[in-house]
């Protein structure tokens, strides 16, 4: 099994193309479909507010129940109506399809953090060209030259964690996440300071650009309230710390073969090199999900190391049985099969990313309803990762659910947690090799127990989070 073969693009029996199958799948929907009908309207909407209270107050579970009221439904934001998917085929769909691009709620929402000139917010040429910018840095032939950082940064992580001592889990898996993401991709002598002013920020900031997509109040974000000021401080403090790095990088005069340098000299369409917010937008779009999604992948998987010891147990003696006893290294990751699905079930049950949107650029039709030209739509892959018409145990942890015998029966674009098509993550292998990585050096050493003080539930923003992650980590 190769790094490759475990990320999770949603298993297909028939081993047909992602295009191809969506494409298949959207034709025939619109057979079967009699012609184009008006969606549904989902229940608990509060006048004036729609539905943004409910997505507020319980949004895993408002969205979860959406199946029940069909495949594509109306939502209300404020004025705003929303259509939200259900099923993996028309999530698939939807993604793959030239009729929508990315915007919509969560993307407007962040473009205070992203810019609109990064490769996480274009569209169409502008895209493109982005990705041909930063593709090489995420090649599958580049990966192993950050396996030695990589391996660096995890044992760090065992050797640093004294036996009987709460580890504060927030903090240190955004250490962990940043320091790889800018030493890998930005060579960047990254320190815990700026890694926790990262940490800190990004909290803030997601938490607010959550309740700016689904109670979209316009101006009233504008008023000098405590939370308005709060995020305003922590959105700046982000900015600030790109800028610092970009202003380091310049002034060093070196040019190390990295991402940063990549940027640095990057011409646009027409051999110009590209302006300054759109390299600051660039690096924002590479520790944001170096930090916020895979730091909060890190925290899910000791919190499923702790409510599940006994596949602690199993990717210990996986790794010995690999290593005879050595540290944990890059090049063992592709033999370790069962550590490798631990991560793949953390991911499916708690998804760092749990809600995205598209925009629809023309009147087409989704699953046979008809979405008109402008419409918003939205999808939760918290929902569709969870939903028991596709996973037998749905809500149970189940790692060997990814065995390949047991994982050709998920229906495609069940899991997809990277995305797909030419919106996939681009750093997918490299984000599942780090994941990996860690978790086998940390299963090996420890075990992990609650204390006192511990709070897994989940904290929603525009990423999941356990609200106050505290372990004890036990020798074994």
């Amino acid at each position: 099994m190769t790094v490759e073969s475990v990320t999770p693009d949603a298993p297909d029996a028939s081993g047909a193309s992602a295009t191809t199958a969506a494409s298949g799948e959207a034709a025939r929907v619109r057979t079967d479909a009699t012609g184009p009908r008006v969606a549904p309207v989902a229940g608990g909407g509060v006048p004036g507010l729609g539905h943004g209270l409910t997505l507020v107050r319980d949004p895993l579970a408002f969205m979860s129940r959406l199946r029940d009221h069909g495949d594509v439904v109306r939502l209300k934001l404020g004025p705003k109506t929303v259509y939200a998917v259900t099923t993996p085929a028309l999530t698939g769909a939807l993604a793959l399809s030239a009729d929508y691009i990315i915007s919509g709620p969560l993307w407007e929402s962040m473009e205070d953090l992203l810019g609109k000139e990064g490769v996480a917010t274009a569209n169409g040429p502008l895209h493109r060209r982005q990705r041909r910018t930063i593709q090489p840095a995420f090649r599958l032939d580049a990966i192993p030259a950050y396996g030695p950082v990589i391996e660096e940064e995890a044992h760090a992580l065992t050797e640093r964690w004294v036996p009987g001592e709460p580890v504060d889990c927030t903090t240190e898996a955004f250490r962990v996440a940043v320091r790889i993401a800018a030493r890998c991709l930005l060579r960047g002598g990254y320190t815990d300071e700026r890694a926790d002013r990262l940490c800190v920020a990004l909290s803030t900031v997601f938490r607010g650009m959550y309740r700016r997509m689904v109670l979209p109040l316009g101006p009233l974000h504008k008023l000098p309230l405590p939370a308005n000021r709060e995020f305003n401080r922590a959105l700046a403090d982000l900015h600030r710390v790109v800028d610092e790095i970009v202003a380091e990088r310049r002034a060093s005069g070196q040019k190390p073969d990295d991402l940063l340098t990549a940027l640095l000299e990057a011409k646009d369409d027409n051999g110009d090199p590209i302006g300054e917010q759109e390299i600051h937008d660039q690096v924002l779009a590479i520790l944001t999900p170096g930090g916020e999604t895979i730091g909060s992948t890190i925290m899910w998987l000791l919190q499923a190391l702790a409510a599940h010891p006994e596949h602690g147990d199993r990717m210990r003696d996986e790794v010995l049985a690999v290593t005879g006893g050595r540290p944990v290294a890059f090049e063992d990751i592709h033999k370790l099969t069962h550590t490798n699905n631990v991560v793949v079930e953390a991911m499916r049950l708690r998804p760092a990313v749990w809600i995205l949107t598209r925009r629809a650029v023309r009147d087409t039709e989704l699953g046979g309803y008809r979405i008109p030209a402008g419409a918003d739509i939205i999808y939760s892959p918290f929902a569709i990762q969870r939903d028991p018409k596709s996973y037998e145990r749905n809500l149970e942890f189940d790692p060997d659910r990814w065995l390949p015998e047991r994982a050709k029966h998920v229906p495609k674009y069940a899991m997809s947690p990277f995305g797909v098509g030419n919106r996939k993550c681009p750093s997918d292998h490299f984000s599942m090799a780090q994941l990996s990585l860690i978790a086998a050096a940390l299963a090996t050493k420890f075990r992990f127990e609650h204390v006192p003080g511990s709070d897994d539930t989940t904290r929603v923003g525009i990423t999941l989070r356990p609200n106050r992650l505290m372990l004890r980590p036990v020798t074994r």
